[in-house]
């Protein structure tokens, strides 16, 4: 019952588990997106070498740059607000009283 009094709640191995899964598919869906959309922004439909060329390499760079930047702020801003929304309930009791 330590969640009544401010502490955190101990997570059971299953919820570990659970949260690791969970963590594994966001990280894989974003690899997924990363590369569907750099691919699709920077590398040609019909390749013409087996290798990249130099314009292809800076705009990937660039493109997987951007979107970790951006990946950033919006966890920031999420995480921002979650914690406004947290500190408006922080003087209400208990039961919300």
């Amino acid at each position: 019952m330590s969640f009544l009094f401010g502490g955190r709640p101990q997570l059971s191995s299953a919820e570990k588990i659970a949260a690791a899964e969970t963590e594994v598919e966001m990280v894989s869906d974003m690899f997924s997106r990363l590369t569907q959309s750099c691919t699709k922004k920077c590398i040609p439909s019909d390749y013409r070498e087996g290798e990249l060329n130099k314009g292809e390499s800076v705009c990937l760079d660039r493109c997987v740059s951007k979107f970790f930047e951006v990946n950033v702020k919006v966890s920031e801003k999420m995480q921002g607000d979650a914690a406004g929304r947290q500190g408006t309930t922080a003087g209400q009791g208990a039961f919300g009283i």
